[in-house]
Parts: structure tokens; sequence; C-alpha cells
């Protein structure tokens, strides 16, 4: 099939970006696509006019540009998984009064695919294409704890509770597969705790994460098991849904 050589490098470059979480410069873009840089950068200079990469000027390397994540979120808005769990995820938040949040793993990382808002004052949000860390979120633990993700190698510290012990983490992965819910306890923001189930699919493999994050004030330790029951729950509800829905 005959291809248009300029889109298509500038497609490798989207690429490359993608996995880059650190950026890449003209030089690495250019040996990567065997091309001069002049070329490099005329190909980086377009993808940059049309938002889908950005510069960092303290670096001088690119990364993706925010118009991929808008793309990202119109497939988003289409995922089966989306759309089977959207009635649990309102039961979730009609139930506990705390938003509710659904995600799956992405470059490593949590990436939230749809989220039921609280009608609380003070609550806790997190947009559709949102990429968090695994190690110190609920649901990026789950995502961890069953999917086939590696632990990451540099656990990075967000607050005073996070853990940055691989064989610390490791542990509580066990715990957590033991247990079949994960809770963040102010792990990756202060004074924000979260509690995490899995979603599986036909095949008893996961599909996805589903939990719900809010104030330690409201979501205080004293209410985490009454939560966690109703989140337990509510995610074998979903899992047996998904289950039905592909048999």
């Amino acid at each position: 099939m005959a291809e248009i050589q300029s889109l298509a490098r500038g497609l490798r470059i989207l690429n490359l970006l993608s996995h880059s979480p650190d950026g890449a410069s003209i030089t690495e873009l250019a040996e990567a696509l065997s091309i001069d840089k002049a070329s490099a950068s005329r190909l980086v200079a377009t993808l940059t006019h049309h938002g889908y990469a950005e510069k960092d000027e303290s670096t001088r390397r690119f990364h993706l540009g925010p118009q991929v994540v808008a793309l990202s979120r119109s497939v988003l808005t289409r995922l089966p998984l989306r759309e089977a769990a959207k009635p649990f995820l309102r039961q979730l938040m009609e139930k506990t009064g705390e938003c509710a949040h659904l995600a799956v793993a992405a470059q490593g990382r949590a990436l939230y695919i749809d989220q039921v808002e609280s009608p609380a004052t003070l609550r806790v949000n997190a947009q559709v294409g949102t990429m968090n860390p695994m190690h110190c979120t609920a649901l990026g633990k789950i995502l961890l704890a069953f999917g086939d993700n590696p632990i990451p190698e540099i656990l990075e510290r967000y607050t005073p509770h996070t853990i940055t012990e691989p064989q610390t983490l490791e542990r509580e992965l066990v715990q957590i597969r033991r247990q079949g819910y994960a809770i963040d306890d102010e792990e990756f923001d202060n004074g924000i705790r979260c509690i995490a189930v899995p979603a599986t699919d036909y095949r008893g493999k996961l599909a996805g994460a589903l939990g719900i994050s809010g104030p330690s004030t409201r979501m205080t330790r004293e209410r985490l098991p009454e939560l966690t029951k109703i989140i337990v729950e509510t995610g074998r509800a979903l899992s047996e849904r998904l289950s039905f829905t592909h048999s």
C-alpha cells in the first residue's frame, strides 16, 4: 500500500512521543526516523502548530500536545466499558455521596475514562483523560494488582504517605489481591482518600478499575468499612454485567 511519507513520519513522531515520558529532542527524533534534523524540525513544527506536540522551553524537548488529549476523549466516549459502567458509577455516587471514577491502564499510568461527580460542594473531580500514577492511587493499585503492568521503576513521592519502596508496594499488592479492593490513604493528595475495586470481563480478566474519592474529613477511617462494602458489591455487579454482555 502506498503511503504519504511525511504523514507517516509525523505519525511515527507522535508514537515516539507517546513512549517518551521525558520528551524527545529534535536530534533524537531525527535519529529514530533516520532523517536529517532540518526535516525532523519541520515535521515537529507542523505538529506543534496544530497542537499535537508542544515544546518544554526549559528542556527544549517535545511532548504530546493537548490536541492528542482532545482526540483521545472522543475515542474514550465510545468505549464499551465506559458505556457499561455508567449506571454503576452513578449508583456509587448516589450511595456514597462521593465522586465515582473509572480508569484503565495506559502508558504505565491510570487513565480516567469516566466519572460521575458528587453534588457536594467539597468534592474530588478527575477530568476524563486525566492520567495519574499507579503506585499511589487506589485505581492505579487495582490496575497493578490485577493487571499485567509492572511496578514502576521510580515510585515518586507525592505526600508523606506515598509508598516509595518497591518491596513495600509489592506486599500491598498481594494484600489487595487477597482482599479484593485498594485504598489510597492520602498517598497522592493530602486530605484525599480513595477506594477502588476491579471490574473483570467475560474471560475473568481485568477490564478496568472503579472507585470513589473524597475528602478525608468525610471519608473517615470509621466510614471505610461501610464504603468499601458498597464499592465491592458494585464492582461485582459491573463484572457480572460485563460477563453477560459478552457471553
